[in-house]
């Protein structure tokens, strides 16, 4: 016979209990997983095999950037009114009291100073939008530079291609809703883009904002736009690419183990989930900081908008910044036929910004046409293995560049104290010459590190360190490669230029001349067997001379 006591039926009670909730979540478990069948996808997403490099966490960042843009475009959709009724301001901000202004502006100043946490959570937004591009960004040129977009992932191309396109559209859309100076002068830009378009043009304006601009209906119109229409777009984009990155599985960079047939890297649980975890807070962390320290967009300094006067030193977004670069280079161009105003100065930059994406979002196509490289790739290039795409890729983002510094030219004339016609003319003659001595420097470059990478993969590493042989002859010692190490240097492919006909146009003949005319010639199995022999040798030699002690007269004066 046992007895117990009041302490030690608690104790067996609390035993019990955990063992009853874990039969009860099995049963649930179970009951659900007879009738969704997720039992399977839950163990193939836990054994999921990533690879472990820090480029890679640019995508994430990316993601996260998202996922609090969402959490803080809900809180703000609470309190914004996308209205462009006109009010007199009368809230506590004493600067604008008094003045008539949109209820859009109005609300947004009563977002930023009399909703509690209003402020800040429309900094956090705007942050959030900046950091969700430049992730972006980064990780295109990522997949750009190491061929991550070749076959089979040229579909997941074109989805990171409209994800970059839709942020900028959502960015845009965005910052134009609060109606003041600055967002203003921003529509304003798109308003002369449409009526430049000949015949139409006008008839577009007036039907997309309601009437004369500034017109009575483009901020509900964006505000639909940006809270339903674009983030609808960018989540099934971002549910579509995360598909394809788990069917396609992850590419890696060359390495030991590493092949075209499997993956190297960690599971996703536990140690990706926890990853994943703990770098969303850390980013959302982060942009909370700079959120509650930085300011940014403050639309109480710019005023209501007001169609007749133009804000000096107003700038778009980063990512913007490009459209309104070319626009400040282009000439007044423009001519008249039949009556109807031909407006270059308009047409030809925008016509510019669309072969600079088609260019972008066709590269795979290109390439894969250049090379006839029909394999499937999940191996990633070292970029200067591909000295042309990495050229091209430079001088994509110095045409980049400059038109982003072009839309500064005010602000850059008046901190330098220079002419801004002169500037504006530097900026013109730039964006012909900059992009191709980009191009050929960064070609040569990647052809130097290709000629230094192959003698490493030769002779291994020098080490400063002569030794003089009784002939008098000198032999410098070098430190072999490890047999991973050497591989990595001379895994990556061989093209070589066509010659037209056999089935091979003269276009195409000239492409893959454009592309691999100057290539260095990759080390073959040969001339690796004779490079290790003749290493053999030499270390022989001068193991001999120095009894296998390589420290120079100083260094075994000092031991």
């Amino acid at each position: 016979m046992t007895t117990t006591t009041p302490s030690t039926r608690k104790q067996s009670s609390d035993a019990e209990n955990p063992s009853r909730v874990y039969k009860l979540g099995a049963v649930g478990g179970d009951w659900l997983d007879q009738r969704l069948t997720g039992g399977g996808f839950v163990k193939f997403m836990a054994r999921k095999i990533f690879p472990d490099h820090w480029s890679f966490m640019f995508g994430e960042v990316a993601l996260y950037s998202f996922v609090i843009l969402l959490i803080s475009g809900t809180f703000l959709t609470m309190f914004f009114d996308p209205s462009m009724e006109e009010v007199v301001y009368n809230g506590p901000y004493t600067a604008l009291q008094g003045a008539e202004m949109s209820r859009a502006f109005e609300s947004t100043l009563e977002i930023s100073f009399e909703v509690k946490g209003g402020l800040l959570f429309r900094q956090m937004h705007h942050w959030s939008a900046l950091v969700f591009m430049v992730a972006i960004f980064v990780h295109m040129f990522r997949v750009f530079f190491t061929g991550a977009f070749r076959k089979p992932r040229e579909l997941n191309w074109l989805v990171g291609f409209t994800l970059m396109v839709l942020g900028m559209v959502a960015g845009f859309s965005g910052y134009s809703l609060p109606d003041d100076v600055l967002s203003g002068n921003g529509l304003r830009v798109i308003d002369g883009l449409m009526k430049a378009i000949p015949v139409v043009g006008t008839y577009l304006s007036m039907l997309l904002f309601g009437g004369e601009f500034p017109g009575t209906d483009i901020i509900p119109r964006l505000f639909t736009i940006h809270i339903l229409l674009v983030p609808a777009m960018i989540l099934a984009l971002i549910g579509i690419h995360l598909v394809l990155l788990v069917l396609h599985k992850h590419t890696q960079y060359p390495g030991p183990g590493r092949t075209e047939r499997n993956v190297v890297g960690f599971p996703v649980f536990p140690v990706y989930a926890a990853k994943a975890g703990g770098f969303f807070f850390l980013v959302f962390g982060i942009i909370t900081l700079i959120s509650a320290t930085t300011s940014i967009n403050g639309v109480w300094i710019y005023g209501p908008y007001d169609p007749s006067p133009v804000s000096a030193g107003s700038q778009p977004d980063w990512y913007m910044l490009w459209t309104d670069g070319g626009l400040r280079l282009i000439p007044g161009w423009e001519f008249t036929i039949f009556g109807y105003v031909i407006s270059l100065n308009m047409l030809i930059p925008f016509a510019v910004y669309g072969g600079l994406l088609a260019v972008l979002a066709l590269y795979p196509f290109l390439e894969a046409w250049v090379t006839g490289d029909d394999r499937e790739h999940h191996l990633n290039d070292l970029p200067y293995n591909a000295p042309v795409r990495t050229g091209l890729g430079v001088a994509w983002i110095m045409v980049y560049l400059i038109l982003a510094l072009a839309a500064t030219n005010d602000l850059i004339a008046i901190a330098l104290h220079m002419s801004i016609n002169d500037l504006t003319w530097a900026f013109r003659i730039g964006i012909f010459v900059v992009p191709v001595l980009a191009f050929y420097v960064t070609k040569r470059l990647c052809l130097s590190i290709q000629r230094q990478k192959r003698d490493l993969a030769l002779h291994g590493e020098e080490t400063s360190r002569v030794v003089r042989t009784e002939t008098g002859d000198m032999m410098e010692i070098h430190e072999p490669l490890s047999d991973y190490d050497r591989w990595v240097l001379v895994q990556h492919d061989d093209y070589r230029p066509l010659k037209a006909g056999k089935g091979v146009s003269s276009l195409r003949a000239k492409a893959t001349s454009f592309f691999f005319k100057d290539r260095i010639e990759p080390v073959t199995p040969a001339e690796l067997r004779e490079a290790l022999e003749h290493a053999g040798h030499e270390r022989h030699v001068i193991d001999e001379l120095t009894g296998g002690d390589h420290r120079t007269p100083a260094e075994k004066a000092t031991h």
